[in-house]
């Protein structure tokens, strides 16, 4: 049906006189309601005190509230704490932390300054069960724990900084935490809080035992699988991913073995995988090892701008040249999927990229050590929870593929956040029950109803 001009457009008005009036119970955040569904499927108030329950009850907002607060305050996409004066009135906001009133910047700091070690370590157990209840719920047949760095910069002096590897930031003090991943549901499963002047594989072999151990207790049908960079190439780490039998590939580095340059000089034939690739295999280990491993020497060819001017009337010369890697596995599989399983490590780097700018992975917010390590459980869990969110609603998207991406499709955060989260909304009360009413969208209404009911029918 044909709408006239008349019926689609009116005329322009004045600029709209403001009134802020409290009375009203207006959410910016209707959206949340699906997270508060989710919260009660996973009893997540319930586990959070039990997390703190060793801590003394004399403040008025305990722990457990305000590391809700700040899943929450992830999930709404803001990063500092002083974001919490923008929406501190807003009443769905403190009806899904069951509060009355919202607290402030300082009491959340002070509740941050007053933990402890135990807390911490009771929350990476509380994260470590969350994904270990999805993956024992899923079965698989493959879990891919991944295993790398990632760099938390700051221009204070917060307790446990130390100066070293920055890159983005030379001479900023830095914490440099060890994180576990899970590839298959995109999910952090743990991480080793460490100062910013230790190198990547500091303390790496007792943590990685720590998760590999948990893993296998707890879904002991599933074969492990590891992905490392070259900082984990020596001869504590590999060990300890053969005691659990794992299945591994790690990059080798080029410039503290010489004579890996003289393996790829020598080489004359390389066998094809595309015409992009190509690889020979040996077995090697340092002269120091014990243990010889099946290393893959891969070559990459790349296309390279001439310098000098160009004939652009004509065509853009380019010369070609290979770039070199060296795989260690010990994998039995053929060469293409060893390469590219260990190519697959990129999904880790695109979950520190959203991580850092959806749940503020990358912030330092406090003084105190034990307060920025909880700040980081508390990004960590929004992240994972966001994963949750949509696994309970959703089945896999496909099955495990040759680089192990994540099994689902699923939306960042942000996507989350526009779609959903950020909805206008009213806190109504007809014939004398609590109804959020929200604008009437078909595309909206349905989402939110399918995350709720998924959420109801799996708890």
């Amino acid at each position: 049906m044909k709408s006239r001009k008349s019926d689609l457009h009116t005329k322009s008005h004045g600029v709209l006189q403001l009134r802020f009036d409290p009375e009203q119970r207006l959410t910016s955040f209707a959206g949340l309601v699906i997270f508060q569904a989710l919260f009660a499927r996973l009893d997540l108030k319930a586990r959070l005190r039990r997390c703190f329950s060793h801590l003394r009850k004399h403040a008025v907002f305990g722990l457990p509230v305000l590391i809700l607060l700040l899943v929450v305050h992830f999930l709404l996409g803001f990063r500092r704490l002083r974001g919490l004066d923008y929406y501190r009135d807003d009443p769905l906001v403190a009806r899904i932390l069951g509060l009355r009133k919202l607290p402030d910047v300082a009491t959340v700091s002070r509740g941050l300054k007053n933990a402890d070690t135990k807390s911490v370590d009771n929350m990476r157990e509380l994260i470590r069960e969350v994904v270990l209840g999805r993956l024992d719920d899923e079965q698989l047949a493959r879990i891919t724990a991944d295993f790398d760095g990632s760099v938390q910069s700051t221009t204070g002096h917060a307790e446990g900084t130390a100066i070293g590897f920055n890159k983005k930031k030379k001479g900023a003090r830095s914490y440099y935490p060890l994180f576990c991943t899970i590839a298959q549901t995109d999910q952090f499963f743990d991480f080793l809080h460490r100062s910013g002047n230790v190198h990547d594989s500091n303390g790496a072999p007792a943590f990685m035992a720590d998760c590999l151990q948990r893993l296998h207790q707890r879904v002991p049908t599933a074969q492990l699988e590891s992905r490392i960079d070259s900082a984990f190439f020596n001869d504590d780490v590999f060990p300890t991913l053969e005691e659990y039998h794992v299945e591994f590939s790690c990059s080798v580095p080029f410039e503290r073995f010489t004579e890996l340059k003289q393996f790829v000089e020598n080489r004359k034939r390389w066998q094809r995988i595309d015409a992009k690739w190509s690889y020979f295999e040996t077995e090697w280990k340092p002269k120091c090892w014990d243990d010889i491993y099946r290393c893959l020497f891969v070559r990459q060819l790349k296309a390279v701008r001439q310098k000098g001017p160009l004939q652009l009337d004509l065509f853009e010369p380019k010369d070609f040249e290979y770039d070199y890697r060296v795989i260690a596995t010990n994998k039995t599989e053929s060469a293409k999927n060893v390469i590219l399983f260990h190519h697959g490590r990129g999904s880790q780097e695109k979950l520190f990229g959203e991580a850092k700018q959806h749940v503020a992975l990358d912030l330092v917010a406090t003084r105190r050590k034990v307060g920025n390590q909880l700040y980081t459980l508390a990004g960590m869990m929004a992240y994972n929870l966001s994963r949750e969110l949509q696994m309970v609603a959703n089945p896999p998207a496909h099955g495990t593929c040759r680089k192990r991406p994540a099994l689902w499709d699923f939306l960042s955060l942000g996507t989350l956040r526009q779609r959903l989260l950020h909805r206008a909304g009213a806190l109504l009360r007809p014939q004398g029950r609590l109804t959020l009413a929200v604008n009437a969208n078909p595309t909206v209404e349905k989402e939110m109803l399918n995350y709720i009911a998924a959420c109801h029918d799996a708890g």
